[in-house]
C-alpha cells in the first residue's frame, strides 16, 4: 500500500464514528480502577438503546432469514476480527442449544479458523477470499449471509454479502456506523450506531457487545419462528452431557407438570427427544405416533399438538 493509499485509509477511518477519539476521555489512564469501570459501565448501558432504535430493520431481517431457513436454507455470518469470532460463537452455540445440524448456521472469519485466536495478516482486507469461501460452502439461494463489521467497510465483509447478493442469497448488514457501504450493499442493512468507544477505535467494546446482542437475536429468534422452542422453553435441547440430560428432564416437567416417572419414561420410549416426550404426554400417544405428527408439522409442536385436536 502507497503512502497515498494509507492517507486515504486514515481519512475513511477519522470520518467513522467507532473511529472517533474523546478527548474528555484523554486522562482516563490515571483515574483509579473502580472510576474506570464505572466510565465503562456507564458507557454499556447505552448500548441497549442503540439496538432498541433499529428494531423493526432487525425483525424484518429475521422474518426473512426464517422463510429461507424454513425451505432448507443455512444461516451463514461473515466477519473478520472481533466481528468474525462474534459471528462464529454465534453459530457454535447453535447445535447444543436448538439440535441443529451444525452445517445449518455457520460462521466464516477472514484467514480460517485460526484467525479465532490470532490475527491473519490481511484477510480482512480481501473481497475475493469471502467469495471463495462462500463457494467453498456451496452458497444457495435460500441461504442467508449476515456480513458483520462495526466500521460497516471490512473488505471481507461487503464482499461476501455483494457475492451472496449476486447469488440470489438473502443478505444482511450489520454494523455500527451510519451511511456504511456493508448495510448499502446488503438487502436489510442494520447500523446500530454505538459511538466512539472508551478506547479510541476498539471496537470489541459498545460496538462488539451491540452485534453480539443483534446476532443473538437473529439466531434465536429465527430458532423460535422455525418451531425449536414451545414457549420459552428449549425442546429442541440437545442433551449431550449430563447438565443437559437433567435440562431436558425438567423442560418435559415444565411444559407438562408430568411426574417423574412418566417424564422417565417417555424420554426413554422418544430415545431422549424433548418434543417427542412432551407430545406423547400432552397428547396421550405413543412414541411413534409423536414423531409422526411433529414430521407432518415440521417439528413445530404447537401445531402438532393442535392436529390432533
Amino acid at each position: 500500500m502507497t503512502t497515498q493509499d494509507y492517507s486515504a485509509l486514515q481519512a475513511q477511518l477519522a470520518a467513522l464514528t467507532t473511529e472517533a477519539f474523546r478527548p474528555e476521555l484523554a486522562d482516563i489512564d490515571r483515574l483509579p480502577t473502580l472510576d474506570i469501570a464505572r466510565i465503562m459501565n456507564g458507557e454499556d448501558t447505552t448500548v441497549p438503546g442503540a439496538v432498541a432504535a433499529r428494531l423493526p430493520e432487525i425483525a424484518a431481517a429475521i422474518d426473512a432469514t426464517a422463510a429461507r431457513m424454513a425451505r432448507g436454507g443455512r444461516l451463514i455470518y461473515a466477519g473478520a476480527g472481533t466481528a468474525g469470532r462474534l459471528g462464529v460463537l454465534d453459530a457454535s452455540e447453535c447445535p447444543p442449544t436448538f439440535n441443529t445440524d451444525p452445517s445449518r448456521v455457520v460462521g466464516l472469519i477472514a484467514g480460517g479458523p485460526s484467525a479465532m485466536v490470532e490475527a491473519v495478516e490481511g484477510a480482512e482486507d480481501s473481497a475475493e477470499l469471502a467469495a471463495a469461501d462462500l463457494e467453498q460452502l456451496g452458497l444457495a439461494p435460500d441461504d442467508t449471509v449476515v456480513g458483520v463489521s462495526a466500521s460497516g467497510r471490512t473488505p471481507y465483509a461487503v464482499g461476501a454479502v455483494a457475492h451472496a447478493r449476486v447469488a440470489g442469497a438473502l443478505t444482511l448488514g450489520l454494523s455500527c456506523n451510519a451511511d456504511s457501504p456493508l448495510a448499502a450493499a446488503a438487502e436489510h442493512g442494520i447500523e446500530i450506531v454505538t459511538g466512539p468507544e472508551l478506547l479510541t477505535g476498539s471496537t470489541r467494546l459498545k460496538a462488539g457487545t451491540a452485534q453480539k446482542l443483534v446476532l443473538n437475536m437473529i439466531s434465536t429468534i429465527t430458532m423460535i419462528r422455525l418451531g425449536k422452542t414451545y414457549g420459552n422453553l428449549m425442546v429442541d435441547v440437545r442433551a449431550s452431557n449430563d447438565k443437559l440430560h437433567a435440562r431436558s428432564r425438567r423442560i418435559v416437567s415444565l411444559a407438562t407438570g408430568a411426574p417423574d416417572a412418566e417424564i422417565e419414561n417417555a424420554l426413554t420410549a422418544a430415545d431422549g427427544e424433548v418434543k417427542t416426550a412432551i407430545l406423547m404426554i400432552l397428547a396421550d400417544v405413543d412414541a411413534k405416533s409423536a414423531e409422526r405428527r411433529l414430521a407432518e408439522s415440521h417439528g413445530h409442536l404447537r401445531a402438532a399438538l393442535t392436529a390432533g385436536q
